[in-house]
This record gives structure tokens, C-alpha cells and sequence, in this order.
């Protein structure tokens, strides 16, 4: 079982910077990918970024060159975000996918983007 809990959601200005966090907890030793999804409102869960556990990273290409995705250890993914737009509003999620394909994911932080 892994546990995660995202941090670091919160209200800002477009064109401004904000940095998600995902903390791990329980057995990550068989993490293999960890993910940042987020859910515009009205729309579908949509993948944002991705990190292996080597750091190969993607993006999509909506967030390509804004945001960048990062480990600080086994523990904690963030997500750096700059140059917001409103459309970035939504809920993100961290995700994380294990040894035999068992995926986990966190609540959920709220990011607003003001115009």
C-alpha cells in the first residue's frame, strides 16, 4: 500500500508561479512512475506529468516548457509551476504507479488561476 497526500494548492494570479507537492508514505520501494493529473471543472481527468524512477520525465503538450515535474527523493514529487493561465484551474492529483501495475492516488489540491 502507498499513501500519498498533496500540498500546495491555493489561489494565484495568471502569469504567476505556484509548486505543488506529493508525499509518500508506505511501501515505496515498488514505486516505479509517479504522476501529476489535474480536472478542470466540466472537463475529464487529463495526465499533466510524468517521472520514472530514473527522472525520465513528460509533459503534456498544454503545460510543456511551464511546468516541471521533479523528485526530491523516494518521498516527495512536485510540480513546479510558472507562467499559470486560467486554464491550468482544476484539481490536481498525484498518482503513483507500482511494481504489478497497483496504482494509488492522493485527494487532490485546488489550484485557481485568477485572470
Amino acid at each position: 500500500q502507498v499513501q500519498l497526500v498533496e500540498s500546495g494548492g491555493g489561489l494565484v494570479q495568471a502569469g504567476g508561479s505556484l509548486r505543488l507537492s506529493c508525499a509518500a508514505s508506505g511501501n515505496i520501494l515498488n514505486i516505479k512512475t509517479m504522476h501529476w493529473y489535474r480536472r478542470a471543472p466540466g472537463k475529464q481527468r487529463e495526465l499533466v506529468a510524468t517521472i520514472t524512477s530514473g527522472g525520465i520525465t513528460n509533459y503534456a503538450n498544454s503545460v510543456k516548457g511551464r511546468f516541471t515535474i521533479s523528485r526530491d527523493n523516494a518521498k516527495t514529487v512536485n510540480l513546479k509551476m510558472d507562467s499559470l493561465k486560467p486554464e491550468d484551474t482544476g484539481v490536481y492529483y498525484c498518482k503513483a504507479v507500482a511494481i504489478g501495475e497497483y496504482y494509488y492516488w492522493g485527494q487532490g489540491t485546488q489550484l485557481t488561476v485568477s485572470s
